[in-house]
């Protein structure tokens, strides 16, 4: 075990990382399931993740904001074509969701088949690299999450068509680069369907935050001690925390239940 890898200058900004993401997505990841296009998430993550790849093909620098902007561009325009797609043919949503998702993710590999780094990046693309995200990074982030924050509470539930999908595919956008595709998806995923059938909302919310950020805290810690990649680690964390908080509802209810069926 790796005690020394506990060093809060490396585990702080990516625990401020993970909680920027979870600001916007646990909201979000309601809302997705609740619509039943649960895979919007990885197909949206995967045409932003295209967006980086095409723009760092057409020579654009890594580190710069010409890069974010072409993954915010790739992304707003799958959730234009996903806007389309639910108001022509809204029964077969699910399985466009699914094809757009293949063809972003195919089209990723085609752009770096010749790429002696390919494979490299997008594995960055897809597990992440949330140890060595900086300050600075998150500067930009928690700005937009904010704003994307208020933009939700304003419209609460009448967030719909473009609206949706843009609010979404904005949130994403932030996400997938601090992240990855995979946590992406288990942070919007995993705290919502662990909360499905509590019927108040604050109480929902508030648990599936709680569910995040601990899959978070506790991924990194585990992460670094193990010395093993942290975007896995904390996909299988958040699932574990998802299972625990679904055990102890499950066992606090049937004790409710049993105490007023002996009354």
């Amino acid at each position: 075990m790796n005690w020394d890898g506990l060093e809060l200058s490396i585990l702080g900004p990516a625990c401020l990382a993970g909680l920027l993401v979870l600001s916007t997505h646990v909201p979000l990841g309601q809302q997705v399931l609740a619509r039943g296009i649960i895979f919007i998430d990885l197909a949206i993550a995967q045409v932003a993740a295209l967006g980086v790849i095409l723009a760092q093909y057409l020579g654009m620098d890594e580190q710069g904001y010409g890069v974010e902007i072409a993954a915010a561009i790739a992304a707003l325009i799958g959730a234009t074509l996903l806007t389309w797609t639910d108001r022509k043919w809204p029964d077969y949503q699910e399985p466009l969701i699914g094809t757009l998702f293949v063809l972003a993710a195919t089209g990723s590999l085609l752009l770096l088949a010749n790429n002696p780094h390919g494979g490299e990046h997008l594995k960055d693309l897809l597990v992440g690299q949330i140890l060595w995200v900086s300050i600075g990074q998150l500067i930009p982030v928690a700005v937009l999450s904010a704003i994307l924050l208020t933009a939700m509470w304003f419209w609460r539930g009448r967030l719909s068509g473009l609206l949706f999908y843009g609010l979404f595919a904005l949130a994403i956008t932030a996400s997938v680069q601090l992240v990855g595709v995979y946590l992406v998806f288990a942070s919007l995923i995993v705290p919502a369907l662990a909360t499905v059938g509590i019927a108040k909302t604050s109480r929902r919310l508030a648990l599936a935050y709680a569910i995040g950020a601990c899959g978070y805290v506790s991924g990194l810690v585990l992460s670094a001690v193990l010395d093993l990649p942290s975007g896995a680690m904390i996909v299988w964390t958040l699932a574990g925390c998802g299972i625990l908080a679904r055990v102890l509802m499950r066992s606090g209810l049937g004790s409710r239940t049993s105490a007023v069926a002996s009354a």
